[in-house]
């Protein structure tokens, strides 16, 4: 009795041994996926033959959800992207948010590399909305709604992130950072920022402040964690690839179907004119290049000349988030 008792025990012992062993190596295993090298990362969807090394227009295909290039004018598309309800990409990285199933609604904000590995993720609360990435590829940014769908609205709450590669420094909320108003530090509880736009730096940026029922655009300075208020009614700025002007969408009616329209700003000057698109636009505009800009209007991306000359024509039917990655 005793003998078979002590081979019980021994036999209980030596399971309990195994299991914690290959609960311990799990723990490894686990651990190891998880903190793997970008080299060795997951393509985030895309096929292993699409990644931004080639120039081009890059896009969300409405049809596929999923980014496709178009090389030039008359080439054909190139489709294999990742799926991305929103996407931007500049100097070698790219931006991913995907609306994540449930409630309340959450965003995967995905940070790729030029072979569009994933090297960074992060779950924000809300709805994806904007997406930039610096000339540089160092700094991120995005908008998600956490409450309402619309800028067109009252009920309407954002939150803003800025991603710095560099150092792996995440702010999650915009609102943090200390805003000047009229020339006297501004303080409320109703702040929001969206839109942010990176100048070449990779210190000064521009974004969107809606407080207090005005919208002001704001130009903010990562190094001394400020930022102050340009003007009025300027919203979602994208600064020019040579840094003198901001295109953004101006509010010029209180109709709910046709409230914004497309301007350019010399921020030398701070005169501003309204470029060609006759119609609404609600997107945050993307420099094509020096001279012309791009923006997703009813399910289609749409370019005009920057000058406020030219009338406005169909760029990519079917598509949304233009970049164009050089």
């Amino acid at each position: 009795m005793n003998l078979r008792h002590g081979r019980l025990r021994l036999a209980l012992v030596i399971a309990a041994v195994l299991l914690l062993t290959g609960g311990s190596l799990g723990y490894v295993l686990h651990a190891r996926h998880r903190d793997r090298p970008a080299g060795e990362a997951h393509r985030a969807g895309a096929d292993a033959s699409f990644g931004l090394a080639e120039p081009g227009l890059y896009f969300r295909d409405a049809a596929t959800g999923r980014v496709a290039r178009r090389p030039g004018p008359d080439a054909p598309r190139v489709p294999g992207g990742p799926s991305c309800d929103r996407f931007h990409a500049a100097g070698g990285h790219a931006l991913c948010l995907r609306m994540l199933p449930g409630a309340p609604a959450r965003t995967e904000a995905l940070v790729l590399d030029r072979q569009l590995r994933e090297i960074r993720r992060v779950t924000v609360p809300g709805i994806p909305n904007r997406a930039r990435v610096s000339a540089s590829g160092r700094l991120l940014s995005w908008t998600t709604f956490t409450t309402g769908d619309s800028y067109n609205t009252s009920a309407f709450s954002t939150r803003t992130s800025i991603l710095d590669l560099r150092t792996g420094y995440l702010i999650k909320s915009m609102e943090q950072i200390p805003l000047t108003v009229d020339g006297a530090r501004h303080h409320d509880s109703d702040v929001n920022y969206w839109g942010v736009s990176f100048a070449g730096d990779d210190n000064r940026f521009y974004a969107t402040v809606s407080t207090r029922g005005r919208t002001h655009l704001v130009e903010g300075d990562l190094r001394n964690w400020s930022a102050k208020a340009l003007r009025e009614n300027a919203e979602c700025p994208s600064l020019s690839p040579d840094g003198t002007r901001v295109a953004f969408k101006k509010k010029v009616s209180d109709d709910p179907r046709a409230p914004w329209r497309l301007y350019v700003l010399d921020l030398a000057t701070m005169r501003e004119h309204p470029l060609a698109e006759p119609h609404s636009v609600d997107d945050q505009p993307a420099w094509l290049d020096e001279a012309t800009v791009g923006y997703g209007l009813d399910g289609d991306i749409r370019s005009v000349p920057a000058d406020g000359t030219g009338p406005a024509r169909l760029l990519e039917p079917g598509a949304s988030s233009p970049a164009y990655v050089r």
